[in-house]
């Protein structure tokens, strides 16, 4: 398993991640466990979660994806032997921490939280879910500016960051469905106010959303603060499961029907493409797709996430596989001609 840098924190993470957002939803307790030691087993280090985990976010099940992984941690003889990161959710989900803002005093309140549900004493990397401003996230298009909104600002939360590292409940911490604004302000604000650098920036990448390689990916390079790339198969589209309307049997877009940014008639023609490129190269379209991410220069850590152990094992098996050139521009033709049709 290949490792890449985290930031400049001096951490090493595996090129894939566990997802564990179907924890507590889709998975149980002990299907939770045994993907742990599965990913472990195979290389992985590094399993990213969030306190609103499982997905769809409910009142009743908030938090128990954190648990879950916490039962796990507490089985094993080293904590040190795994990167976890988890997230704070920020406004518009008011069933956690009573309608939850990225300030002091939530941010320290969602840190213990966290860290009792988890069953240890730090985790490795702290993101902040989504920003506590207005902006452009979760598919959104077109910025409009509010003068009157009510943000908290960057400089109170990147303030109670450092209070959290400085406490020793957090290593580093990181960004999720950010801006290139949001990214340079906060870098802007660690040379300013002497708090820690964002490590890392979490953010959609796949074969139908490539928006990261506008403007984002300058600053993943010119200033170490690589992607950590979730969605990397779109909600399971890319693996060509549910082209011609097809809705397999407890599969996500089967079960939930929020799950609508991938299902675009757009998006359908260009997912038929993509697996019609890995089938006609015999390739499996989910392999290749996270292949596909894997190779971005700009990328920390691609997100695997799946359901059962046979997904898990084909995600797992991306790691061996190198696109060859032939493979990359017949990807690259059909970008030109459909970009990014699920920003």
């Amino acid at each position: 398993m290949q490792t890449r840098p985290l930031g400049n924190t001096g951490i090493e993470v595996s090129r894939l991640c566990l997802g564990t957002m179907t924890f507590g939803e889709q998975n149980s307790e002990s299907e939770a466990h045994e993907q742990l030691d599965r990913a472990v087993a195979f290389g992985i280090n590094f399993i990213d979660t969030a306190e609103m985990y499982p997905v769809p976010p409910r009142p009743e099940t908030q938090g128990r994806t954190e648990a879950y992984i916490g039962s796990w941690l507490k089985t094993r003889t080293s904590r040190d032997d795994v990167i976890i990161a988890t997230k704070a959710a920020g406004p518009g989900l008011d069933h956690i921490r009573g309608r939850p803002r990225l300030t002091r005093k939530h941010l320290h309140q969602a840190i213990d939280d966290s860290l009792a549900r988890l069953q240890t004493d730090y985790v490795d990397l702290y993101q902040l879910h989504w920003p506590d401003r207005r902006s452009n996230f979760f598919g959104r298009l077109g910025y409009v500016h509010d003068e009157e909104e009510d943000a908290t600002p960057l400089e109170e939360t990147l303030s109670a960051l450092k209070e959290l590292v400085d406490a020793g409940k957090v290593r580093a911490i990181g960004l999720s469905n950010e801006t290139p604004w949001g990214v340079m302000r906060c870098l802007q604000l660690a040379d300013s106010l002497g708090v820690p650098r964002v490590a890392s920036v979490q953010n959609p990448y796949n074969l139908l959303n490539r928006s990261f390689e506008v403007g984002l990916a300058e600053i993943a390079h010119r200033e170490g603060v690589g992607l950590l790339a979730y969605s990397p198969l779109g909600f399971g589209v890319l693996s060509g499961k549910y082209l011609d309307g097809a809705r397999p049997s407890n599969a996500r877009l089967t079960l939930f029907e929020r799950f609508q940014r991938y299902t675009s008639s757009q998006a359908e023609e260009a997912t038929r493409a993509y697996v019609a490129i890995a089938r006609e190269r015999g390739l499996d379209p989910a392999q290749m797709a996270l292949a596909f991410v894997n190779s971005r220069p700009f990328l920390t850590s691609n997100i695997i996430g799946a359901t059962t152990m046979e997904q898990l094992e084909s995600n797992l098996e991306s790691e061996f596989l190198k696109l060859d050139d032939d493979v990359l521009e017949a990807i690259e033709d059909v970008h030109v001609r459909l970009s990014n049709p699920c920003p």
